[in-house]
């Protein structure tokens, strides 16, 4: 499946909804969630290593939502602690395979613990010039525009900017994904159809593949290359016509 990828027309950024985890917890006969959490781990380092085996130069994952916090607290303790165990355990590899890791989200609300060995993570992979895997923890589409929206209100008083200055240019730098490219390819997997509260200003103009039957845990390279084969067949019109598409491209 891969070599029938062109290279030429790849995503540049792919953003994924990991779903699934706990259904596929208890369609294995376990009561606990986070034993679907503790199995993703694999479709992460899939997704990961797929991608930059591609060259795909961004790569987000919907790790922890603003909304995940109203989950039992024992889950999101787990949650935060698999976090934590993650990210000690793959920094090598990481560094080994030049990936760069990123944030976005209010990092501030996670658990002094996360935020510190989320930082160590950021700073010792600053430097490579590989796939920049960005992680998304306690993050909701609602809260970047809100704090973005607050951001710039401020900025108004302060008289650094006028009303007049805020445009889309303005706000689209001003989000918690300032610097990094709109998502091309947003991939979802557990079935349901929705966005789900992620990247809502960023996905405007995303393509959605989901996958019905396939939960997060279960998640391998061959799907997304299955996902991105999909991406490739697609006409990407952003509002113009498909004639107007094809006179640019044949221009």
């Amino acid at each position: 499946m891969k070599e029938q990828i062109d290279a030429n027309n790849l995503p540049k950024h792919i953003a994924v909804i990991m779903d699934g985890n706990g259904r596929w917890a208890k369609q294995k006969g376990f009561v606990d969630r986070i034993f679907g959490h503790r199995n993703a781990l694999k479709a992460v380092k899939e997704a990961i290593q797929g991608s930059a085996d591609l060259g795909v130069k961004y790569l987000t994952l919907y790790a922890f939502s603003t909304e995940n916090w109203n989950r039992p607290k024992a889950e999101v303790d787990a949650l935060m602690m698999l976090l934590i165990s993650a990210l000690k355990d793959e920094l090598d590899d990481m560094k080994k395979n030049n990936v760069r890791l990123d944030t976005i989200g209010a990092i501030d609300t996670l658990p002094e613990s996360s935020q510190r060995v989320l930082r160590d993570a950021i700073e010792e992979t600053k430097n490579n010039t590989g796939i920049v895997v960005i992680l998304a923890l306690s993050y909701s589409g609602k809260w970047d525009i809100t704090n973005t929206a607050r951001k710039l209100a401020e900025r108004v008083v302060k008289g650094e900017i006028a009303i007049e200055d805020i445009n889309e240019k303005l706000f689209e730098q001003s989000l918690d994904t300032k610097g990094i490219p709109n998502p091309d390819l947003m991939i979802r997997t557990g079935g349901d159809h929705r966005i789900s509260n992620f990247m809502l200003w960023q996905l405007a103009y995303a393509e959605l593949y989901i996958f019905e039957d396939l939960f997060w845990p279960d998640f391998r390279r061959e799907h997304l290359f299955e996902a991105i084969l999909d991406y490739q067949e697609r006409e990407r019109r952003f509002g113009k016509t498909s004639e107007q598409i094809k006179k640019t491209v044949n221009a």
